[in-house]
């Protein structure tokens, strides 16, 4: 997957669950998205205009009173929703899924398939910060879904990190929807 469009999707909150759920066959109206999500209304009206944005999502023509639309995936947005279910199924448990909502989670998983350094997992994701990027790091090495190990091999040791247990599978599971 396109890291650029993996970034702008996890920058809102309830964007893949949203997703998940309407992959899983979840009607397209607002009201039973938000009762399947967990979501407040405000975030969930912000995710879905998000969606919109991205191509993810449109208005189902012909559908639904002009007040109370109902919405469908696009072509582009099928694909994109296959991957958010199989992440979903990854990790069911909705204390866990908090952590996915985190803006960067999702893509730092997506490159670190491989043991990486910092710079690098940096430089992969473009416009992260050294602040949120160390955060993030920490946040899921304490859900065990990343490993830091220190490289002794060169004169200067480094860190490098790399996703494991669930952290993998979602790796897996996005790199899935990338062929």
């Amino acid at each position: 997957m396109n890291m650029q469009l993996l970034v702008n999707l996890t920058s809102k909150a309830w964007s893949l669950k949203i997703l998940a759920q309407l992959h899983a066959g979840v009607s397209g109206r607002q009201a039973p998205l938000i009762a399947a999500t967990g979501a407040s209304r405000s975030s969930f009206a912000a995710s879905l205009e998000h969606l919109f944005q991205l191509g993810l999502l449109e208005r189902n023509p012909g559908h639904g009173h002009p007040l109370r639309p109902e919405f469908r995936l696009t072509d582009k947005g099928k694909a994109v929703a296959a991957m958010a279910s199989r992440i979903e199924e990854i990790v069911p448990n909705e204390d866990a899924f908090s952590v996915l909502r985190r803006s960067w989670t999702v893509p730092i998983l997506a490159v670190t398939g491989a043991p990486s350094r910092f710079s690098a997992i940096k430089s992969d994701l473009g416009p992260v910060t050294d602040r949120a990027l160390s955060k993030s790091l920490g946040v899921l090495e304490e859900q065990e879904w990343l490993r830091r190990d220190i490289d002794l091999s060169q004169r200067t040791p480094f860190p490098i990190y790399h996703a494991v247990n669930a952290g993998l599978k979602i790796n897996q599971a996005i790199a899935a929807g990338a062929r």
